[in-house]
C-alpha cells in the first residue's frame, strides 16, 4: 500500500472521529482547548490501536485466507464505508439532535472506542496485505488527531451539516479504496 493510499485510508477512517469532534464543539459551547486536545488525542490513540489489534487477529488466520485477501479487504472496507454512509443518512433523518449532557472522560473514551471500531476491521484486512502495521497505525493515529483538532475548530464556527457530510465522505473513501485493492489484485 503506497503512502497516498494510506493517507486516504487514514482520512476515511478519521471522518467518524472528525464528525464527533465537530458535534462535540457545537453541543458543548465554550469547550476548552485542553478538553478538545484530550478528545483528539483519545480518538487518535484508539484509531491507531485498533488496526494493530485487528492486524494481530488477522495474522493468526493469514495462511487460511491468503488466496482471498483482496476480496476480504474489499468486503470489509466496502462494508465499513457503506455503514458510515448509512449511519450519516440515518442521522439526517433523526428527529432530534443528541448531545451528551457533559463531556466527561468516560464519554470521550466511549466516543473514541465507538469511532475506531471500523479501524479494527481495517486492521484485519491489513493482515492480508503486505503492510508495515506500525507505520500504518501511527499514520492513522496522527491523521485522526489532526482531523479531530480541525474538527473542534470547525465545530465552533459552522453548523452540524459539515459533520454529517464528513462521515459520508469518509465512507466513500473507504469503499473506493476497497474497490481499488480488488481491481489491483484481479487485473494487475
Amino acid at each position: 500500500m503506497n503512502t497516498i493510499t494510506l493517507f486516504f485510508l487514514a482520512l476515511g477512517l478519521s471522518m467518524d472521529a472528525f464528525a464527533v469532534s465537530v458535534s462535540n464543539s457545537m453541543c458543548h459551547k465554550g469547550l476548552d482547548r485542553r478538553t478538545a486536545l484530550a478528545t483528539s488525542l483519545s480518538f487518535g490513540i484508539f484509531q491507531g490501536m485498533m488496526p494493530v489489534i485487528g492486524y494481530a487477529a488477522g495474522r493468526a488466520f493469514a495462511n487460511a485466507v491468503s488466496a482471498l485477501d483482496h476480496w476480504i479487504a474489499f468486503v470489509l472496507l466496502g462494508w465499513i464505508g457503506g455503514k458510515m454512509i448509512a449511519d450519516a443518512v440515518r442521522e439526517w433523518n433523526a428527529e432530534e439532535e443528541s448531545c451528551p449532557a457533559a463531556l466527561t472522560m468516560g464519554v470521550i473514551l466511549t466516543q473514541a472506542v465507538a469511532t475506531s471500531i471500523d479501524a479494527l476491521a481495517v486492521g484485519v484486512s491489513f493482515a492480508a496485505l503486505d503492510i508495515n502495521i506500525a507505520t500504518a497505525a501511527s499514520f492513522i493515529a496522527c491523521v485522526t488527531f489532526v482531523c479531530c483538532v480541525a474538527g473542534h475548530a470547525i465545530g465552533e464556527r459552522f453548523g452540524r451539516l459539515l459533520g454529517k457530510w464528513a462521515q459520508v465522505f469518509g465512507g466513500v473513501i473507504l469503499v473506493a479504496i476497497g474497490a481499488r485493492i480488488l481491481v489491483e489484485h484481479l487485473f494487475f
